[in-house]
């Protein structure tokens, strides 16, 4: 397996690309598959790690797997292994893979018991598991904690639909009850729901094949029980994290490309946030163009302050995006500053842009000030490694744009995520070698 990048920087690229298929739905619609006896298939799913680990996990429970094509998955749960997940190489698999939490709903609704292992994945600050077990619990679900095996057990023998009040938007805790409601007798009212894109995906999965969920799209879902679910097709979003990426991708290297097939209605306020940093770019039908500039200039508030871009539940901006806006806005004309609210490490790679000449203050684990380069100064190549999925690719940006050879390591934290991104970035006219 390569373990590094090696980026000559400071090449215009110029083109058409597509994003992959969005990884976060993927990591939950493909648990959804376990809800029914019948073959799910599912397109325009992405190849990546994360996604073949998780369907690997589910081959192993006894889930037929087949890839009629590249990009296409059919899955068919008639005969399950319920005892997998105490087994040994289950442990292994699942700690690598913070998706394999969602395997819980949909094992409680068919056959009443599921196991949780803690969460792995990456490194960016705790991920808690309290608002998909509190929420099993209002259904009726009683869980013990096994230490020594590090696994939830859980018993859904009394599931039941219950009204439950989320203390937090988790788009994986709303799809794990979601999917555990879905055949609970009685009706399951979910409030402060998440109601991300992803979570609409699901929900609109689950009714095609028979179940009965209104609200989609709401903070507020509601959930009418039935016995039984069918197989159904689902086609997965493009992900909206690419897309972001290769707005500022563009934007960073100076570079005219087209997004096609960006899912566009999806996207939320994604594109106007990008806007805010002085990015030009048209929504052409299903793609979006972003015309190659010689400048970008950040836009202030209406009274002149400073811009600040946070995070914040959809449709605020996604937490998935504030290090491609960080790094965007490193050669941007102006000021701006990054507030990640969500997660605590997420800023910690602001070091090797610093070491790169950006100029960003980190105020504290939260907040970053940008102050843009408006490019008087070339940002320089250096050796650095990826922390977790989104600075790997922000950095990745961030050497596309330096001048000299850049040296990123760790890249399976980006493989985890982006599907190929050498081989489709190298089409644009970069220059990336695994090394």
């Amino acid at each position: 397996m390569a373990s590094a990048f090696e980026i000559i920087g400071g090449r215009k690229l110029s083109g058409t690309i597509t994003p992959q298929g969005a990884k976060n739905e993927a990591l939950q619609v493909l648990c959804a598959a376990l809800l029914t006896d019948e073959p799910v298939t599912f397109t325009n799913v992405p190849d990546i790690l994360d996604v073949n680990t998780l369907i690997e996990v589910l081959a192993d429970m006894n889930v037929q797997v087949s890839r009629p094509e590249p990009g296409t998955v059919v899955l068919q749960a008639t005969d399950i292994n319920t005892e997998y997940f105490t087994d040994r190489s289950f442990q292994k698999k699942s700690g690598k893979l913070r998706g394999a939490v969602m395997l819980a709903g949909p094992m409680l609704a068919r056959f009443r018991k599921a196991h949780i292992p803690q969460p792995g994945g990456d490194k960016i600050g705790r991920r808690r598991l309290d608002t998909h077990i509190r929420g099993f619990e209002k259904l009726g679900v009683q869980f013990d904690y096994d230490a020594d095996m590090g696994l939830f057990s859980l018993d859904g023998s009394k599931l039941r639909g219950a009204y439950i009040l989320l203390e937090e938007p988790s788009v994986t805790g709303t799809a794990n009850i979601v999917m555990a409601a879905v055949l609970a007798e009685g009706i399951t009212t979910i409030y402060n729901a998440a109601c991300e894109p992803y979570v609409q995906q699901l929900c609109t999965m689950l009714n095609s094949m028979g179940a009965r969920i209104s609200g989609i799209g709401s903070n507020m879902i509601t959930i009418e029980g039935v016995t039984k679910l069918h197989g159904c097709k689902h086609r997965m979003l493009a992900d909206m994290i690419e897309v972001g990426s290769f707005i500022g991708l563009a934007a960073m290297t100076q570079s005219e490309l087209t997004i096609r097939n960006a899912d566009v209605a999806h996207l939320g306020i994604i594109p106007d946030t990008f806007e805010r940093l002085g990015i030009q770019l048209q929504v052409q039908g299903n793609d979006i163009h972003i015309p190659a500039q010689d400048q970008y200039r950040i836009q202030k508030f209406i009274d002149g302050s400073i811009l600040t871009v946070y995070d914040h539940p959809w449709p605020g901006f996604t937490p998935d995006l504030l290090s491609i806006i960080l790094v965007t806005a490193t050669q941007a004309k102006g000021t701006v500053l990054v507030h990640q609210k969500m997660f605590e490490s997420r800023l910690f790679f602001v070091d090797k842009l610093i070491e790169m000449g950006a100029q960003i203050v980190l105020c504290d684990p939260h907040r970053a000030v940008v102050i843009g380069l408006d490019r008087q100064v070339s940002l320089r190549g250096i050796t650095m490694a990826s922390p977790d999925i989104r600075a790997g690719v922000a950095l990745l940006i961030a050497a596309l744009s330096a001048r000299g050879k850049s040296t990123i390591q760790n890249i399976e934290q980006i493989d985890r995520g982006y599907e190929r991104i050498d081989e489709r970035l190298n089409a644009l006219g970069a220059e990336i070698r695994r090394v």
